[in-house]
């Protein structure tokens, strides 16, 4: 089964590099409109997957990340524009350069070829990877959740009509129709078809593509995200900030995990924390320095577990640590962050710039939420994923992230001597 969409994709690669950008604008253009005239149809196939999911038990989380509805479908056709607007990457040059024995060398950005993407539970995600993917001159091949199969069947039928309507070929969008999970291992052995897998779900996705893969795995999109909150920070502006971070969207992976405290201020400022997210649901995990800082705010406040600081809550549940300063602070986030967003909270340049330099995460924030690590906040219209690896990309794929390059060496007769 898989073989013959592998082929499909591929077939349909080699001839995405030869289209233009103003059809790869019109082309995604389609898709929008498409999307928005076909809102129906969608929202009522994504009615009967959350109808199962709370079924089926899925967590309030995963629900929230299932769901569309009106305001969400059209956001999604707005990023899909987005995505129209901004640069072309392919055929891009850099690093050009004239040697001296007279040979003109340069760098050009070409499509990956086909990308698999195994996901759960977010269908803004099959738009937003298929937008980016024919952007950057790739096909994909898509294996959604089960969960979420009913809605990603309607959308991708409409991502396909638009592609034919506009001129592209509609292979250049496969989807893997089915819940069997036999499947996810039968792609991520397809590599004479495809050219690299990117997981989205949780840790368990990733490490049995990272473990079972014959194909390149970029791994990221788990957070368990930081801020540290230093004793010269703006207590007024840090408490905005944690209050977005957390409560934002809190079932996303750079939503706020846990806050680091001076102990300086703890005693003053973690019960303003406490009262400034109590009213938005937040409940919280304290380790035993902050739980005594707070001795009367019992039940929403309990003590912190063994595995609490490890957690990517996706919750309204955030943790609560006193540090004794910037050293412990740092210490903290290396043994339990995940390399994805992490901030802090000061006044002190000193202490900011120590901070970026010695916090190793795909993101670092000063004096900023960390809901931020997204693509579309940062400029880049979409998203196919947050990589917390270090190779290739790192941070929103989108894009740039999503080409690589080859070398062009222009002579005139040249041999080599």
């Amino acid at each position: 089964m898989l073989t013959d969409i592998g082929d499909r994709a591929r077939s349909a690669s080699r001839s995405l590099p030869r289209l233009t950008t103003a059809q790869k604008n019109a082309s995604l253009h389609a898709i929008a409109d498409t999307l928005v005239a076909d809102q129906d149809g969608i929202l009522a196939a994504n009615a009967l997957d959350v109808e199962d999911g709370r079924r089926d038990g899925l967590s309030a989380s995963l629900l929230d990340r299932l769901l569309l509805d009106e305001a969400r479908l059209r956001d999604i056709a707005h990023n899909v524009r987005l995505v129209a607007d901004l640069p072309d990457p392919v055929g891009e040059t850099f690093d050009e350069t004239d040697l001296p024995n007279g040979l003109h060398v340069r760098k050009q950005r070409v499509p990956l070829g086909v990308i698999g993407v195994i996901y759960e539970a977010r269908p803004n995600v099959t738009v937003d990877v298929a937008s980016l993917a024919l952007k950057s001159g790739n096909a994909v091949i898509l294996r959604g959740g089960s969960e979420t199969l009913h809605s990603n069947r309607a959308l991708v039928t409409s991502l396909q009509r638009a592609l034919t309507r506009s001129g592209v070929p509609a292979d250049a969008i496969q989807f893997i129709d089915s819940p069997d999970r036999a499947l996810v291992l039968e792609l991520l052995h397809l590599k004479d078809h495809v050219d690299m897998i990117i997981p989205r779900g949780g840790a368990g996705l990733h490490e049995f593509c990272r473990e079972n893969s014959h194909i390149p795995v970029i791994t990221g999109g788990i957070g368990i995200c930081h801020l540290f909150v230093d004793d010269t920070a703006d207590p007024e502006a840090a408490l905005r900030i944690i209050h977005n971070a957390k409560t934002q969207r809190p079932s996303v992976c750079n939503a706020l995990d846990t806050i680091l405290v001076h102990h300086g201020i703890a005693r003053e400022f973690l019960p303003q924390v406490v009262n400034h997210l109590a009213p938005a649901g937040v409940t919280f995990r304290a380790e035993p320095k902050a739980f005594a800082c707070l001795p009367l705010l019992d039940p929403i406040v309990s003590p912190a577990g063994p595995e609490d600081f490890d957690t990517e809550w996706l919750s309204l549940v955030l943790g609560l640590k006193v540090v004794d300063g910037l050293d412990e602070a740092i210490e903290h986030i290396a043994a339990h962050s995940t390399a994805h967003s992490d901030g802090i909270l000061t006044r002190t340049e000193a202490n900011a710039e120590r901070f970026i330099t010695e916090v190793d995460s795909a993101a670092v924030y000063v004096n900023a939420s960390t809901r931020f690590t997204d693509g579309t906040e940062l400029g880049l219209g979409a998203e196919v994923a947050v990589s917390t690896q270090r190779l290739h990309a790192r941070g929103p794929m989108a894009l740039r992230e999503l080409t690589t390059y080859k070398w062009v060496i222009r002579g005139q007769g040249h041999v080599r001597a």
